[in-house]
């Protein structure tokens, strides 16, 4: 799509303050295929305006009817679902599949649940001689990641609308195109003027100034535990709503009962897709020590498929930080056993994938988000062994356990410190809740429990 060289705020496409722009690059050419505003704390403002006078009517609003607005703006983004891919292939440099199939699958998916939701929640209960109410929170300030860029928008836009919130949303700058394609979808959708505002911008600028605004009620950001920490500081001092969803070094815990070459070849799939950029991937592999070797070739092999398969990763300084981690493994005394930290390619942000084995867990690979294609095998004595080294990091976003029988597998999750565990290989479920322990975050989205993130309680006794 064609980047839009204004905001959306209040229902139309308005000049920005600022003059300044924003380059928009394909991570796979590294040749400019756009330029978006850099918005400012003026911009901001404006925007936090637009949402303020918009929310009244907004939360009055049944909830059955911001419903069908959702679900109108479900059915916009499906028509448009080839123009997302191309999009996000774009400025991302996901491989085109990828992006139909997640890219633009998942957020399709997320934001038909929400119409549904909106219509189905009960927005108020009896509680003996009290009557319960949900209500909106306020105005929500949005704060998205370019790695699912589209995704984590509706995660946050879709639920907040549904509970009757208005949103000033600050995406990515390096993926600023798809968050446009979807303004134009909410305004095609017939969302009320006010209600989504949209604001491109610096995070240290735009999104600085969009956490600190006194307009704002609830900020929700998805990042790094850096930024995280920071917009959590500047919320507390405040009193204000926060929902952090932040960084992750999930374990990949194979059980000795388990199917080992199936849970290698799934486990190294997860981390090398999207190119390692996933909060949640299984970035750590604990194998036991009797088929340690094993996996370890398996893995090897496994990576080697990916070679050509997996697209760059979105930056030059990303490119720099993923191979400088790579760099430090080996230094560290890591074995390298696929990938490294060259790659021959004379364009574009590429990393090989790379599979490390006799990783131990003081390594800083195997403490660190690295976020890119790289895998760590770990190696455990017995089960309390492999438990104590699953949670032994600062991280408790997502994980793995793979056994032959599923109770045994269900037993060692539910003594992981970490929000959501797949099962010998569970698929994604766009209606459970996703959120981590310790400092992989604050708050949960997707499903009922994402929705309530944007509600506030208020009971009337009778």
């Amino acid at each position: 799509m064609k980047a839009q060289d204004g905001m959306y705020i209040d229902g139309a496409w308005r000049p920005a303050a600022s003059r300044d722009t924003i380059a928009v690059v394909n991570p796979a050419d590294e040749q400019v295929i756009g330029r978006v505003p850099a918005g400012d704390a003026q911009d901001v403002d404006t925007a936090v305006r637009a949402a303020r006078a918009a929310l009244p009517d907004w939360a009055a609003t049944p909830p059955a009817e911001r419903g069908a607005r959702l679900a109108a703006l479900r059915d916009v983004l499906l028509a448009r679902k080839d123009e997302i891919a191309e999009t996000v292939t774009a400025e991302l440099g996901s491989p085109l599949k990828f992006s139909q199939a997640v890219h633009a699958g998942a957020p399709i998916a997320v934001a038909g649940s929400y119409a549904e939701l909106a219509t189905t929640y009960a927005f108020e209960e009896k509680v003996g001689n009290s009557t319960v109410y949900q209500e909106p929170v306020g105005v929500v300030g949005a704060i998205t990641p370019w790695n699912y860029p589209l995704h984590q928008i509706v995660a946050k836009v879709a639920p907040a609308l549904a509970a009757g919130c208005t949103v000033v949303l600050k995406p990515a700058e390096d993926t600023p195109l798809v968050a446009q394609l979807f303004a134009e979808a909410v305004h095609e959708a017939g969302v009320p003027a006010g209600v989504f505002n949209l604001v491109t911008g610096l995070g240290p600028v735009a999104g600085q100034a969009l956490a600190e605004h006194p307009g704002v009620d609830l900020v929700s950001f998805t990042g790094s535990t850096a930024v995280g920490r920071r917009i959590g500081a500047t919320a507390g001092a405040a009193v204000k709503r926060v929902a952090l969803e932040l960084g992750g070094k999930s374990a990949n815990v194979i059980l000795p009962t388990a199917d080992l070459a199936k849970a290698v070849n799934v486990g190294v799939a997860n981390v090398m897709s999207n190119s390692g950029q996933t909060c949640s991937a299984w970035t750590r592999m604990l194998v036991h020590r009797d088929q340690y070797d094993e996996a370890v070739e398996l893995a090897s092999a496994a990576a080697a498929k990916y070679g050509e398969r997996i697209g760059p990763v979105v930056n030059d300084g990303q490119r720099r930080r993923v191979r400088g981690y790579i760099e430090k493994g080996v230094a560290e005394g890591a074995r390298l056993v696929a990938g490294g930290p060259d790659d021959p390619r004379e364009r574009g942000y590429y990393v090989r994938p790379t599979v490390f084995a006799d990783v131990t867990e003081d390594m800083t690979i195997a403490q660190e988000e690295i976020f890119g294609p790289v895998l760590c095998l770990l190696k455990y004595e017995d089960e309390d062994d492999a438990l104590r080294i699953a949670n032994g990091t600062v991280y408790g976003l997502a994980g793995a356990v793979w056994a032959g029988d599923e109770a045994e597998a269900v037993a060692f999750a539910r003594r992981m410190e970490t929000g959501q565990v797949d099962i010998n290989g569970g698929r994604f479920n766009p209606l459970a809740p996703f959120g981590g322990y310790k400092q992989s975050g604050v708050g949960r989205e997707l499903g009922r429990h994402g929705l309530t993130e944007y509600l506030q309680t208020k009971s009337l006794q009778f």
